[in-house]
């Protein structure tokens, strides 16, 4: 079966979320759409992972496959042929061909999203950070996030959704908090991640920030589960899905907040 990779970006603040949905836009449904256009068949597209309402996507990974193929087409018509048909805040980076047995998100070996806490007011980037007001200490929030480093039970900083049972250990291989000019940038990459987890982490390591939890207190979230992380949820607006990595491939190195013209 013919089959592409696809590297896609998006900002997330018009979407309910990567994956498709009945009665809201979607990222994927986008992508569909276009797709039936282009091809004028039946197709499949799935994601490496589900990004949630309004979160956006830096390098979204997902795999086309189209059974019934009426006419040769090559990855870069491919690329400009969906770029024609998206909307605006939805664009294909790249198209390769794949083997008819890649699978985006289970072929994936890890994961990295990159949240963006600004420290002052913006008028330009509002759908892409969080502001919070106020002083911040990010050594701390630093010294808070290499405790996720490891296996752990994240059932604190997991919303469960609808009742489904859903495994909460997850090995995280890469913590870390940086700045750059007047961000605070923290960057995680694990095998996968569990629905609200990166957002809930980020709440709790901003009250580090703040002063208002210990590290032992932060500790004591991977040991005693607690719903208590659920109020500090951090909003959508500033993360990012970074990264997919598969067999093979490099983790992110630099320490910079996300640009939009690399």
């Amino acid at each position: 079966m013919p089959t592409w990779k696809l590297e896609i970006e998006y900002e997330g603040t018009r979407y309910r979320g990567w994956q498709i949905q009945h009665n809201a836009k979607s990222v994927q449904g986008e992508l569909l759409l276009a797709a039936r256009q282009l091809f004028e068949a039946k197709v499949e597209i799935g994601g490496s992972g589900r990004t949630d309402a309004g979160v956006h996507a830096v390098r979204q990974i997902a795999h086309l496959k189209v059974p019934e193929l009426k006419a040769n087409v090559t990855p870069s018509k491919i690329q400009f042929a969906f770029n024609d048909l998206l909307p605006h805040d939805i664009n294909v980076i790249r198209v390769q061909n794949a083997a008819d047995n890649f699978h985006a998100r289970h072929d994936a070996v890890a994961r990295y999203y990159l949240y963006q806490i600004s420290t002052r007011r913006t008028a330009f980037a509002k759908n892409f950070v969080w502001w919070i007001k106020d002083n911040l200490d990010y050594v701390p929030m630093q010294t808070a996030a290499e405790m996720l480093v490891g296996r752990h039970n994240f059932e604190s900083f997991t919303e469960s959704e609808d009742g489904k049972k859903q495994s909460s250990i997850v090995a995280v291989e890469r913590a870390e908090v940086y700045t750059d000019g007047d961000l605070i940038c923290f960057r995680i990459g694990a095998s996968h991640f569990t629905w609200k987890m990166v957002r809930r982490i980020v709440g709790m390591l901003a009250e580090v920030g703040r002063g208002n939890l210990s590290y032992d207190g932060f500790q004591r979230l991977l040991k005693f589960p607690t719903n208590a992380p659920a109020k500090f949820t951090a909003p959508p607006s500033g993360l990012f899905l970074e990264k997919v990595l598969y067999k093979g491939d490099e983790p992110p190195k630099h320490r910079k907040s996300i640009s939009f013209f690399e």
